[in-house]
């Protein structure tokens, strides 16, 4: 049984709904978020997104480009975020990893070799935000053979045709965005949610999370008691950036901050 498998089979068991906070790799070093990576579960996560640092991260907001960017200054690759994730794997092989990122790398890294090195290194599940469906046979076949969940992406404006499109190939969850726009920016509301989720648990089997929009712990409350989980992002790496001296480099406080952050968050979704 796969790792994501298990751990939303061990939460519907609880009666409760994940949360999965989001890692910028290498962000605003490796070290520091090497750190913070592995510190994340005892916080409370329950599944974690990493994302690869890239130049053009097309569905991101302003605060996940900014991590982006840092990471790339810091010298962040396809390569070393694997690596990284390869570390964290040394010490902890249960909480399951979601590799967030662009198709360019990935092609240009070689599209079997990095499921494979993906698969080896620890992770989980891919979500790959601007391979569409039509062309998702450039990588399900490799991520398949390697054991890897491909997890799709679903928005409000999705039509019904096009949903059970998206939703043929899925595996592990499906990633809900709750609002039209970039990550980091607006929320959805309960109602606009309740309304959603009736429509995607119509049409698959999969567990499905919420994603976009959500900062609180409030907010996240209700997005894994409406779906299967919270994804908060956005406000976790602001919560590091805001303690980052002028030169860019964080201070003592930025780890126990985020983590303080991800604790408030966990107890709202496990209460």
């Amino acid at each position: 049984m796969s790792r994501i498998k298990a751990c939303f089979d061990r939460l519907k068991k609880e009666g409760r709904g994940a949360l999965l906070p989001y890692l910028e790799a290498f962000d605003p070093d490796r070290e520091t978020s090497l750190a913070l990576l592995r510190q994340m579960p005892e916080a409370g996560a329950d599944l974690i997104e990493v994302g690869v640092p890239f130049s053009d991260p097309s569905a991101d907001g302003p605060t996940i480009q900014l991590a982006a960017r840092r990471g790339l200054k810091a010298g962040a690759t396809l390569k070393g975020t694997l690596e990284l994730i390869g570390e964290f794997r040394k010490g902890n092989d249960h909480t399951p990893i979601i590799l967030m990122g662009y198709y360019n790398p990935i092609d240009r890294y070689g599209v079997e070799r990095f499921c494979q090195d993906a698969r080896s290194a620890g992770v989980d599940g891919l979500i790959v935000v601007d391979l569409p469906p039509e062309e998702s046979e450039e990588l399900a076949p490799y991520a398949k053979a390697a054991g890897l969940d491909i997890i799709t992406l679903t928005a409000p404006t999705t039509p019904d045709d096009r949903l059970k499109t998206i939703l043929k190939n899925a595996s592990g969850f499906v990633y809900y965005v709750s609002i039209t726009g970039i990550t980091g920016t607006r929320s959805a509301t309960e109602d606009q949610l309740k309304a959603a989720m009736a429509r995607l648990k119509a049409a698959t089997d999969l567990p499905v999370v919420t994603g976009f929009g959500i900062s609180t712990p409030e907010q996240a409350r209700i997005a894994s008691r409406i779906s299967d989980g919270a994804v908060v992002a956005s406000a976790i790496i602001k919560e590091m950036a805001a303690t980052y001296d002028e030169h860019g480099h964080a201070t003592e406080r930025s780890i126990p901050t985020a983590l303080e952050k991800i604790h408030s968050l966990a107890k709202a979704v496990q209460g």
